[in-house]
């Protein structure tokens, strides 16, 4: 009897251990990607490498640990390096497999965002696939890489460094930790771009290299000078204290070495990398990425309500963002939070959304809590934010502060001020000079033959006005007349009294929460009306946009008032860009028709040149094609409105 027991145990025990490790074996999913557990591995789902978002990407419980598994060209690239062209992406039965290649002929020195792809054809392979409870990267080239190359080329993985300061690190018997900033020493290596390939076939505009390169730091060199790697060996262990995050990564090919990719490029990431070594092609890369598996770690929902509140009389509903692995549907509870306590005023059962991407929804209906008053949703041990009911949810703190804050920091050739604080001071006075005819970064082309000016020249009176673009310090045309028009919609809609920055065009001082008697949804639709409106009085046609002319002050991260001198005419002054495009211009024309009306009796001489400046361009501009046809209809209502 003993013997039948220990038979049965041992035979139970058999079959729970091979269910354990069957579950902790990678499976490629019917949305192509592996998972095991809560950590999920992507291969070359994503397009935009250099904004980190691209190759071999690691999920795990919840974090983006590591992405970017990829040949690179430099050990540490930046958004302005070349990136590979991919050619084709197929799912085997546990594996993926991308072709790719260098160059990207399409972006040599043309393009949105020009790049400079050195003189190397490569075509390869990245395949990868599940080996139980790890994932195996493969990487198969057409042909060794040429001499000159040796050392530059090479497979990278980049590690998001937000989420690793302070924390540890094993690379075989060396260990570290990762720092807040990158540091030295430094090791300098030869650009590639003293090996640039010849692509360019002419039907598209030509970058003008030696400007994009210009003098000393280059973001789109970066990789002359670099840190020293931080550790060499064959295996190595990202957060080795941490179960939910730990990560290990083995070379069967050749060291792994350890970089920070800030020490050139301030947004860079770590990146764990293995160059390729000479005269290899098939398994020129070969690693093997163990990701921790907690078998048990679930998704914690999270209730997602609205930031500004609900109104009593208005729909309400939340939305609870689920593990893509649970099913459960446990009941939501509507709480609502007194002075006295907590009361639960209503309990819901959700209803199923569905499924989208790594994620199950619910919603859950609260309609009928009308009672004005603070509350929170519970659902099983997730909490949401608290948030009001309220009949006055969107008279404090929810359209204001765009116009409080955000479009007065974002004003250019202003000096902008909060009581103690200066955001920027006054920038930009040096406006503009006219564009050479080539192709510049950030989608700025210049074409022959589109303004009066030669290149070169000082374009005057386009120093006023407009806002800094979100990201960098650009005015683009679609921006400035299109946030215009917006306020004036708002304007005719509302007529919001609402004052509480002083704006002073004239002496060229803001001062936020400083009332000056004038309404500043008015004074912001003024400010990117003046721009739109004296670049097509000094160039005879409206502007493309106005952009720094150099790389390296394009990627500037301080004051805006840092970027040029101020002194007009000379090397570090921002160009002025023109084009021909009827569907832009056909909407400007609208744009400003509508921003002419609300400025009448604001701003007479302003409204009056915004009218007839949409009218010049309405009767100029055909429509040319679909594209430009809705523009076009915009334009006619808007004038004749």
């Amino acid at each position: 009897m003993r013997k039948k027991h220990f038979l049965f145990a041992s035979v139970l025990a058999l079959l729970c251990g091979s269910s354990t490790l069957h579950a902790q074996d990678f499976k490629l999913t019917s949305s192509g990607y592996f998972k095991n557990q809560g950590v999920d591995v992507m291969a070359f789902d994503d397009i935009y490498p250099e904004g980190h978002q691209g190759g071999v990407c690691i999920i795990m419980n919840g974090h983006r640990v590591a992405t970017n598994g990829d040949i690179r060209l430099e050990a540490t690239p930046g958004q302005w390096q070349p990136v590979p062209k991919q050619l084709d992406r197929k799912l085997g039965d546990n594996s993926i497999t991308a072709t790719l290649c260098y160059p990207d002929s399409s972006r040599h020195l043309t393009g949105f965002n020009p790049m400079i792809y050195p003189d190397l054809h490569l075509i390869y392979t990245v395949k990868v696939e599940s080996k139980g409870k790890h994932i195996e990267v493969t990487v198969d080239l057409d042909r060794p890489i040429p001499q000159e190359f040796i050392g530059k080329v090479g497979f990278n993985l980049e590690f998001f460094p937000g989420s690793l300061f302070g924390k540890p690190w094993i690379m075989d018997g060396q260990s570290g930790i990762f720092p807040q900033q990158p540091n030295s020493p430094l090791m300098t290596t030869q650009p590639n771009h003293l090996h640039t390939g010849n692509y360019h076939d002419g039907k598209q505009s030509l970058a003008d290299m030696d400007k994009l390169i210009g003098k000393g730091y280059s973001p789109i060199v970066a990789d002359d000078i670099i840190s020293e790697p931080y550790a060499k060996g064959t295996k190595f262990t990202s957060r080795p204290d941490d179960p939910y995050n730990k990560v290990t990564i083995e070379s069967l090919g050749g060291d792994l070495q350890l970089f920070d990719g800030r020490m050139n490029h301030n947004n860079g990431w770590f990146v764990l990398r293995s160059n390729i070594k000479p005269d290899v092609t098939k398994g020129a890369v070969k690693w093997i990425i163990t990701p921790n598996v907690v078998a048990d770690w679930m998704y914690q929902p999270v209730i997602q309500t609205s930031q500004i509140g609900y109104h009593p009389a208005q729909d309400k509903e939340a939305v609870i963002e689920m593990d893509i692995r649970d099913n459960r549907k446990e009941t939501a509870q509507i709480i609502r939070i007194d002075a006295d306590g907590e009361k639960v005023v209503k309990n819901v059962t959700p209803a199923n959304w569905g499924k989208f991407l790594r994620y199950n929804y619910l919603k859950v209906d609260f309609t009928d809590v009308k009672e004005p008053g603070l509350y929170k949703i519970k659902y099983d041990t997730s909490v949401s934010p608290i948030f009001r009911i309220d009949n006055d949810v969107y008279a404090r703190g929810v359209w204001q502060p765009v116009l409080e804050y955000f479009l007065p920091v974002q004003m250019c050739h202003m000096r902008v001020n909060e009581k103690y604080r200066v955001w920027h001071d006054c920038c930009h006075m040096d406006d503009a000079r006219m564009a050479p005819a080539h192709n510049h970064i950030d989608g700025y082309d210049q074409k022959e033959g589109l303004s009066k000016f030669k290149s070169g020249e000082v374009v005057p009176g386009v120093n006023i006005g407009g806002w800094h673009d979100a990201g960098d310090f650009d005015l683009r045309i679609e921006s400035q007349a299109g946030e215009s028009y917006i306020l004036a919609l708002a304007y005719e809609a509302f007529r919001p009294d609402f004052d509480v920055t002083s704006i002073d065009q004239i002496n060229r001082v803001t001062e936020i929460h400083q009332p000056d008697g004038k309404n500043d949804l008015l004074q912001q639709v003024e400010n990117g009306a003046l721009t739109v409106v004296n670049g097509y009085l000094a160039l005879g046609r409206l502007y493309r946009g106005i952009i720094c002319n150099d790389l390296r002050q394009y990627v500037l991260l301080g004051d805006a008032a840092a970027m040029t001198d101020g002194k007009i005419g000379n090397e570090d002054d921002r160009w002025i860009f023109t084009e021909d495009n009827p569907g832009r211009e056909l909407s400007t024309a609208a744009q400003l028709a509508a921003v002419s009306r609300v400025l009448k009796g604001f701003n007479d001489t302003l409204s009056v040149h915004c009218l007839d400046i949409a009218r010049k361009v309405y009767a100029s501009t055909g429509s040319g094609n679909n594209r430009a046809l809705f523009p076009k209809v915009q334009a006619s209502v808007e004038l004749y409105l």
